[in-house]
């Protein structure tokens, strides 16, 4: 075994049906469909060279490759971004004023692009000076004193500082200044989080069960594969130069239950629960991803490993793509355009050959998840595995909170919990492990009353938004208020049976995931019926999570933003069954 296999015993199985083969998967594109390259692709010997090459313990762009670069590669080869922590620039940096920063390229490179490698995002458009801070948070527990923490942070900020829970399962915290950074960081280390590798070209927070360990329907618990491959991707919080330098971001998810909350799907690489042999291990897809472009789903590698492999195969998938993928246009640059270029079976023999014996195993036939399975609602009151004790899922509406807010959660996790809380990507939290006496008190409190429901309306259940250009300078429109503003109207308007899960996102990158939904709004310019310039809309329909996935297609193009509710009153009565309230009225 690998010095990077970790020895897992087999985990209880629940609910578990072999499957006879594998689902096929289609590839969906933002843009008209292309021909899907055949499965085995000739590739020329010389493009399986690796372009990048490891000088002084970091990796760097071979010279012969250097033409034809995209911006942000061209940045990377001038300073590598993970030198500004690991060798301590940061606290160099910290003690700059704005105005001396921003008089010269290299630190003004640092500000707004090599930061991000720690996590911190410059607000420059709209809020200059003050950065965002993401989190990792695997598989999205976090503890009540890594959330009060999280909130003193914020707190000092007054009317910038926020915090959202993102589509990823962790903690982002706005209103940072440059000053704070290093003392930031250290309170971090502290409460046992970091903010390390989380942005930019490195790979992304580990999603995974928010129920994993607590459901009593669930596969396996993902909190320790998880953990490990954050650990490993971060070097256990002191950074790790051997994937900081990958041609863009990359994300993975471990799946545990039927449902996929973890939208497998949609990630560079995801691993689903598959026996082989009578032994407990993973098949793999691999390349999902969204970009302004091109989306499209993650295929299966035909891969399967062991559970004590799912380091190993991690680290072989990353090196593949760190070199060998694409460095120009940043719009080609993510895993799946490998994956087209090289071929499944020629990208497959790229992993295979970065394992540690050259061997990866063909894809199992005995996939563990039910393809019939209802995915199930989180909110309100549930029993646990653990006899005597529940969880309790409530609402986060469109994933934002203020400090009072984590102080008020973090204080609910205490007095009736263990001190815990699960953030999901639907940007929801979980309380878990109450005790069933102490729920009764815990619905009366008034932060679950006034302010964070466990019992949602329909149509709120599902919302979700990424920022907006309240703080993103990419974002075209606001999303968060208008958000629950478009949705609190259709409501007063239209009576539902079932949720529908309505996303927005203020710009082509998606961050806020439309086309996973059952309606999608992305963010543009239109014009209003006076032919004057407005925030508008694309609107996207039919998107599916679960074992049926499947991304959602443009319904109606720039739609101006004040005339959204009639358009989303007319889809859900046309599509999803909505009456409209005025004939319930009459009818009762």
């Amino acid at each position: 075994m690998s010095s990077l296999s970790v020895r897992f015993l087999t985990p209880p199985l629940s609910h578990t049906v072999p499957s006879s083969s594998a689902r096929p998967r289609s590839r969906l594109f933002a843009g008209p469909p292309t021909v899907a390259q055949p499965l085995e692709t000739e590739v020329d010997a010389g493009r399986l060279e690796p372009r990048v090459e490891e000088k002084d313990g970091y990796y760097v762009l071979k010279e012969k490759f250097r033409q034809g670069i995209n911006p942000q590669e061209k940045v990377k080869i001038e300073r590598e971004p993970m030198k500004i922590f690991m060798e301590k620039g940061i606290e160099d940096l910290a003690k700059l004023s704005m105005e001396e920063i921003d008089k010269e390229k290299s630190t003004k490179d640092d500000i707004d692009v090599r930061l991000k490698w720690l996590g911190l995002f410059h607000r420059r458009k709209h809020q200059y000076g003050r950065f965002m801070m993401r989190l990792k948070l695997p598989n999205g527990v976090t503890t009540s004193a890594q959330t009060r923490y999280l909130a003193s942070v914020i707190r000092k900020y007054g009317k910038d500082g926020c915090a959202d829970v993102t589509t990823r399962q962790n903690w982002q915290i706005r209103g940072v200044v440059l000053p704070d950074v290093p003392e930031i960081l250290k309170g971090l280390a502290e409460v046992g989080l970091t903010s390390l590798q989380s942005g930019m070209d490195n790979v992304r927070n580990p999603v995974g069960n928010p129920l994993a360990g607590i459901d009593r329907d669930e596969i396996v618990d993902t909190r320790p594969y998880t953990n490990l491959l954050s650990q490993f991707i971060t070097a256990n919080s002191r950074g790790n130069p051997a994937f900081t330098n990958l041609p863009r971001k990359w994300n993975v998810c471990v799946v545990g239950s039927h449902d996929l909350y973890e939208h497998p799907h949609i990630n560079d690489l995801a691993y689903m629960p598959a026996m082989k042999n009578g032994r407990f291990g993973f098949n793999l897809l691999v390349g999902g991803f969204f970009s302004p472009k091109r989306c499209a789903e993650a295929v299966p590698l035909d891969a399967w490993v062991s559970a004590d492999d799912v380091l190993p195969v991690c680290k072989a998938v990353l090196e593949a793509y760190r070199d060998l993928g694409f460095r120009g246009n940043r719009q080609k640059t993510r895993m799946m355009w490998l994956i087209d270029e090289l071929g499944i079976e020629g990208f497959r023999s790229e992993v295979v050959k970065r394992m540690p014996h050259q061997e990866l195993a063909r894809e199992s036939s005995e996939d563990l998840i039910q393809k019939q399975w209802v995915r199930r609602d989180y909110f309100g009151v549930h029993p646990q595995k653990q006899g005597g004790f529940s969880y309790v899922g409530i609402h986060i509406p469109v994933g934002r909170v203020q400090a009072d807010d984590m102080d008020g959660l973090a204080r609910l996790a205490d007095i009736y919990g263990s001190s815990e809380l699960r953030l999901t990507v639907e940007q929801n939290i979980i309380i878990p492990n109450i005790e069933n006496s102490k729920i009764e008190a815990l619905l009366k409190e008034p932060l679950l009353t006034d302010r964070f429901s466990p019992e949602p309306p329909l149509l709120m259940k599902g919302l979700v938004a990424c920022t907006g250009n309240q703080f993103c300078g990419q974002a075209i429109i606001e999303t968060k208020a208008r958000a629950l503003k478009v949705t609190e109207e259709v409501q007063r308007l239209v009576s539902v049976t079932r949720p529908v899960r309505m996303h927005w996102t203020g710009c082509p990158n998606t961050c806020g995931q439309v086309q996973v939904a059952d309606i999608g709004f992305m963010g543009c310019k239109a014009r209003d019926e006076n032919g004057q310039p407005c925030e508008g809309a694309d609107v996207y329909v039919g998107g599916r999570v679960g074992s049926d996935s499947h991304l959602g297609e443009p319904y109606k193009k720039s739609v101006p933003c004040k005339d959204l509710v009639p358009l989303v009153v007319d889809i859900l009565v046309k599509q999803f069954g909505a009456v409209p309230r005025e004939r319930e009225e009459m009818e009762d």
